[in-house]
């Protein structure tokens, strides 16, 4: 799990704002781009971010706290 503190001050790669925590990724919600988290890393990169469709940004906004 990652420490409070660090999801403070990650940032999306690509548009410099804030991620959201939701299951075992990171998602930028304004661009619907999630970053996988591997052994507790969460992997920035903006070519390996995953697009997300409608319905799974859907799930992903329920799923997070924000």
């Amino acid at each position: 799990m990652l420490d409070d503190k660090l999801l403070k001050i990650l940032v999306c790669p690509a548009d410099r704002g804030p991620l959201v925590l939701v299951d075992d990724v990171l998602y930028n919600p304004r661009l619907h781009k999630a970053y996988r988290i591997e052994d507790d890393i969460p992997v920035l990169l903006v070519d390996e971010a995953v697009d997300v469709g409608p319905d799974e940004h859907e799930r992903l906004m329920a799923g997070s706290d924000s």
